[in-house]
Parts: structure tokens; C-alpha cells; sequence
């Protein structure tokens, strides 16, 4: 699925978001933080899996804030049958269930990110542009749980993992470790005052470099490598 970059030029059609939850005070404050934003846009909402499915169909959203547990058809499975078709939506999981088996459940089925429902709203919408942008975002509170059970209990060789580290330059590597952090590329960008477009490039250069797939590899590399650690 391409990204889609969501402000708009002048006259042009803001990014069109889909909420699907089972709970309507939920539905209603997404609406609330997504339709307060001018290059955003919610377009419809669905109640469980089975109506994000027809509403993404019939409505062409190019983004899903997907609950995970819904009746009928949950939001795992739908995640799966959306990131199956061509042209599909970016998949955003947005739950109230800040468990490790979701998260990577969810990432594996296709979402492009993973947030919790209590997450301020400043940090929805950072969330929700860099997945419009085609970036895979986890939100960054999740980063060490998902660490902890899947990286850190895996057997890996910390020490082949570090000897990689020496293909990447000091500031490709600080962009790594700053991903790894759960920053998006705005937010590197601002952080080592250098262009997104900088970061974009260094960060396609050490996944080229590494032999990673995306973002979230990136991430399970940083900490293996010993890049940085959990608490870092």
C-alpha cells in the first residue's frame, strides 16, 4: 500500500479516515480529534469487522482506526482482509487493550500502527499523519513491551547483531536509534534540525544497509544490536 500524504494543497480533498469501534463514545471522540484537524477528514464509522470490510468498500477510506475486540468479525481479522486487497486503506489499531499479544497480532496482520485508545490527542494525530504517510508507527509507550516479549526473550546474537552496526554512519545510526524511540521522521527531523526529507533518506539507507523489511525491523535491530535498551 502507498502512503498518502495528508495536508492538502490549497483546494484539495483532506485524507479521508473510517472509525471502526463497537463502542459509540469511542467512535465519537475519534470523530471529535480526527474532524478538529483541516487535512483530515472522517468519512464514516463501523461497529465491528464486517462493516469496516462494506464501509471501506463503499466509502474508499485511506485510513481505518481498527478496534481489536468487537463482535462478529474483530479487528484483527479485518486488519488481515483489508491489508490482503490491493489499494487498500492503511490499517491504524487504535485499542483499549495495551497487551503485547494485540500489538503484534495486529502488526502482523498489516496494520501500519498500534495505539492505545488513552493516548493524549496530540499524540493520535502525530500517530495517525505518519501512518497517512506511509511510516509504520508504534506508539512509543508499547515500544518496550513489545521488546521485552519479543526481542528480548528470543535468541540472537547480540554480538553479530553490533558488528552490523559498523555498515552505518554516526548519523544513520542516530536516526536509528531515535526510530527506535518511537519518534517519527517529523519528529527526528526537528530533533537533529535537519530536513524530513534527510531523515527519509538516512533511514532508507540503513534499511538497505541492515537488509530490513520496515520501520518495525528497524526497530527489533536497534535493540538487539544494543544500539539502545529498554529504558534508554
Amino acid at each position: 500500500m502507498s502512503g498518502r500524504t495528508p495536508t492538502p494543497a490549497p483546494g484539495a480533498s483532506s485524507s479521508r479516515v473510517l472509525i471502526c469501534d463497537d463502542q459509540q463514545l469511542i467512535r465519537m471522540g475519534l470523530r471529535m480529534v480526527i474532524d478538529s484537524q483541516p487535512d483530515l477528514t472522517v468519512v464514516g464509522e463501523a461497529a465491528d469487522g464486517d462493516a469496516a470490510i462494506a464501509s471501506v468498500a463503499a466509502l474508499e477510506p485511506d485510513l481505518v482506526l481498527m478496534d481489536v475486540r468487537m463482535p462478529g468479525l474483530d479487528g484483527l481479522a479485518a486488519t488481515e482482509h483489508l491489508c490482503a486487497q490491493p489499494d487498500g486503506p492503511q490499517i491504524l489499531v487504535v485499542t483499549t487493550f495495551d497487551l503485547d499479544e494485540y500489538a503484534y497480532a495486529a502488526l502482523r496482520a498489516g496494520a501500519s500502527g498500534f495505539l492505545v485508545k488513552d493516548a493524549p490527542a496530540e499524540e493520535i494525530l502525530v500517530t495517525v499523519r505518519a501512518v497517512l504517510r506511509g511510516e509504520v508507527m508504534v506508539a512509543p509507550s508499547l515500544t518496550r513491551r513489545l521488546v521485552e516479549r519479543f526481542v528480548l526473550q528470543a535468541p540472537a546474537s547480540a554480538a553479530a547483531q553490533h558488528n552490523r552496526l559498523t555498515a552505518l554512519t554516526e548519523r544513520e545510526r542516530e536516526v536509528l536509534a531515535l526510530v527506535a524511540k518511537g519518534l517519527a521522521n517529523a519528529e527526528i527531523a526537528d530533533r537533529l534540525f535537519v530536513g524530513e526529507t534527510t531523515v527519509k533518506t538516512h533511514l532508507g539507507r540503513v534499511l538497505t544497509k541492515l537488509g530490513l523489511r520496515d520501520r518495525i525491523h528497524a526497530v527489533i535491530f536497534a535493540y538487539e544490536s544494543g544500539l539502545i535498551r529498554v529504558g534508554d
